[in-house]
């Protein structure tokens, strides 16, 4: 089983492009915490690049931005390739299958909660929600 679950924040804006198929794609970085700190004190960090698919990856592109904090589950995917000097290097991705969005409107995610909604839903009017009301509870059991 490859399954990896990973919550960070986002080193950079991310970057929305579309395959030559009309495929959306959407590459981001994040940078994970480790639980423990070094033999001096310091807390050690990790950097994953993450690539979104589809509609996925549109809807990362329009409501998180660089520091943003995620969390992602997805795959990992080791793939093999020849730098600028010919050199054979290895890279480690992680291809999001969901993405939730961690950061409140308070920790400065704006954004995200006063964006107008994605095209192709419903843009109805709000509902009001219902007022609860009171109702005379005489102690007795109704069954």
């Amino acid at each position: 089983m490859n399954k990896v679950f990973l919550i960070g924040n986002l080193t950079r804006d991310p970057e929305l492009s579309e395959t030559s198929g009309g495929v959306s794609v959407c590459h981001f970085a994040i940078a994970v915490n480790r639980s423990y700190t070094s033999s001096d004190g310091e807390r050690q960090t990790d950097f994953f690049n993450v690539t979104a698919w589809r509609g996925l990856a549109d809807t990362i592109a329009r409501y998180v931005k660089k520091g943003s904090k995620v969390a992602v589950s997805g795959s990992v995917q080791i793939r093999n390739y020849e730098d600028n000097q010919g050199n054979r290097r290895t890279a480690v991705d992680v291809i999001a299958q969901d993405v939730e969005f961690l950061t409140t409107k308070a920790q400065g995610g704006d954004d995200f909660y006063d964006a107008p909604a994605p095209s192709g839903t419903n843009n109805a009017p709000a509902k009001k929600k219902p007022q609860l009301e009171s109702f005379d509870d005489d102690g007795d059991i109704p069954f």
